[in-house]
């Protein structure tokens, strides 16, 4: 297996730990700012609850199954960009295992 350049594994790095840094932002916005600023949200409703009942029930979860989906989407996009290839990789390790 070739060896990675470490101003590019830097780069790789750098970039994937940018998007969990703003994946845990969203998320936390979504599950703890509605329940922060619930009483303004209060006169918003969705489906007859207020908004912050529904985002604390449905949307944080929503919100965060889209996170996923979107963290891997970016990520397949951020590995071919840096030539990190998954098939490659599981072909050179077919038949093989681990010695422990």
């Amino acid at each position: 297996m070739k060896k990675i350049d470490k101003s590019v594994a830097d780069a790789y790095f750098r970039e994937k730990t940018r998007n969990m840094i703003i994946y845990f932002i969203i998320w936390f916005l979504v599950s703890f700012g509605a329940v922060m600023i619930a009483e303004p949200l209060s006169e918003i409703s969705i489906g007859g609850f207020p908004f912050h009942y529904f985002m604390g029930a449905q949307g944080a979860i929503v919100t965060f199954i889209i996170l996923l989906f979107v963290n891997a989407k970016l990520s397949d996009g951020i590995d071919r960009k840096y030539g990190i290839d998954e098939e490659k990789n599981v072909r050179l390790s077919e038949g093989k295992s681990l010695d422990h």
